[in-house]
């Protein structure tokens, strides 16, 4: 398991964990992050990483995505 900050770009990866606290975990699932979902990371640039993830394109805070493990 590793965190989704260290996906590799255009590779599809499976969500396996997400931490953090409640309210961090219930923002992320409302963006479509669930565990056994597939997230595809496009882009990691500055302070943001931006993945697909259920049909959608969204963008995330590197804090935030180190909670997502993959």
């Amino acid at each position: 398991m590793m965190p989704l900050t260290m996906a590799n770009v255009g590779e599809p990866v499976t969500i396996k964990r997400i931490g953090g606290k409640e309210e961090t975990r219930k923002f992320l699932e409302s963006l479509g992050f669930t565990v056994g979902g597939t997230v595809t990371v496009v882009s990691d640039v500055q302070g943001s990483v931006i993945v697909n993830v259920r049909d959608s394109r969204v963008a995330v805070g590197k804090d935030i995505a180190m909670k997502v493990m993959v």
